[in-house]
């Protein structure tokens, strides 16, 4: 244990749960490997200190007792391997299990978020908002009723929204084949209700703005993505994107979330509302109920032995 702590760092229930879902050491893998010389958890609060407040990488503490550049292979591995993207998933079926759901959800939200460019950001992975006025890149997240992210996509800010959507929904398919219904802004209408329906078989409905608004409102299904978006910006790292590379801005967003994942996961369940969101209608007659997944068992394939002649 070191002996400075800072609010980044995690609490010992914290760390039971995250400790199982980091891989496997290279020294205990067969192929072998030297011994790590750093405590993953000094690495861990390390990644979260620099996610959290922002700073560059050279300016880590020298009170985790790790170089800076150790933390950044970790970070770089992590995200490289999929292992971040892996963790991500499995602490978000953890989640809605520990709230009493589904682990697998079947109803998403969509929106996206442009943000400035630091001049660390190449031209090519860059490019300009004309709707928000923003010379920067675009997030484009996928919540599930909780406000917890399924897929997490970095793009320049400069394509309209339903272009982007098109790889966000495949990939979604592709990895939760559940989902049956999507919610997003009138951006998202269209040619793309269309294309979801037909070639992925997701229903997208769109949640038009309230007549007469002016200004920023709570809209139905939609503060939920909205809420997450504002978890988002309360890591001052991704206030503004800095990183060179469009996988590193998607991994800081997903260390993000796994943060805020595993303090819930340390806390009681959330209880269920009782009554509807005040900006939900009280009839939610197009919410697709619950689903019961089962696992298939695999069935033994016997061979006819061979006839010898």
């Amino acid at each position: 244990m070191r002996e400075r702590r800072y609010p980044t760092d995690m609490t010992d229930a914290e760390w039971a749960v995250l400790e199982p879902l980091l891989p496997v050491p290279a020294c205990r893998l067969p192929a072998g490997g030297r011994p790590e010389a750093h405590p993953r958890r000094n690495v861990v609060d390390a990644i979260r200190y620099v996610n959290d407040n922002g700073i560059k990488w050279r300016a880590v503490p020298v009170d985790f007792g790790i170089p800076w550049r150790t933390v950044y292979g970790y970070f770089q591995r992590w995200r490289a391997s999929g292992d971040l993207a892996r963790i991500h998933a499995e602490l978000h079926e953890q989640v809605r299990v520990h709230d009493g759901l589904n682990p697998r959800t079947v109803a998403v939200i969509l929106d996206s978020q442009s943000v400035k460019g630091a001049e660390t950001v190449g031209q090519d992975t860059r490019g300009f908002d004309g709707g928000k006025l923003i010379n920067g890149r675009k997030r484009h997240l996928a919540v599930d009723m909780r406000g917890m992210a399924l897929a997490v996509m970095v793009t320049p800010a400069s394509p309209h929204d339903s272009i982007p959507a098109r790889d966000q929904l495949f990939r979604l398919r592709l990895t939760h084949p559940e989902l049956a219904v999507a919610w997003a802004d009138s951006a998202y209408g269209g040619t793309l209700v269309d294309w979801s329906h037909t070639f992925l078989g997701i229903t997208l409905k769109t949640v038009p703005p309230c007549k007469d608004q002016d200004g920023f409102a709570v809209l139905a299904k939609r503060w939920r993505v909205e809420r997450a978006t504002s978890w988002i910006m309360r890591a001052r790292r991704n206030v503004r994107d800095y990183e060179r590379l469009i996988s590193h801005s998607e991994a800081h967003i997903m260390w993000t979330f796994i943060t805020v994942m595993v303090r819930r996961l340390t806390r009681p369940p959330r209880p269920r509302r009782a009554a509807p969101h005040p900006v939900e209608p009280a009839a939610m007659d197009d919410e697709p109920k619950p689903i019961r997944l089962r696992t298939l068992q695999p069935r033994a394939i016997r061979l006819a032995p061979a006839v010898l002649s």
